[in-house]
């Protein structure tokens, strides 16, 4: 799950699972694999950096510590 702002300044976690793909429209638009569109204030870097975080906390990538991974 990742922590992201509403454009109202409302948090919300997001399962990044569910991303198929990000946007800037300038907004940051996250669309889901469901077809449901959420604008966010994060940038669409940072959006990014956190899914790949998450990625790697769950090891969905495939990384292994002390083998390329942190």
């Amino acid at each position: 799950m990742i922590e992201l702002t509403r454009l109202n300044g409302e948090k919300f976690t997001l399962n990044a699972l569910y991303i198929l793909q990000v946007q800037s429209f300038p907004d940051t638009t996250i669309k889901l694999t469901n077809g449901d569109l959420v604008v966010v204030k994060e940038k669409e870097s940072e959006v990014i950096q956190k899914t790949m975080t998450f990625y790697k906390n769950i090891n969905i990538l495939g990384f292994q510590k002390g083998l390329g991974g942190q």
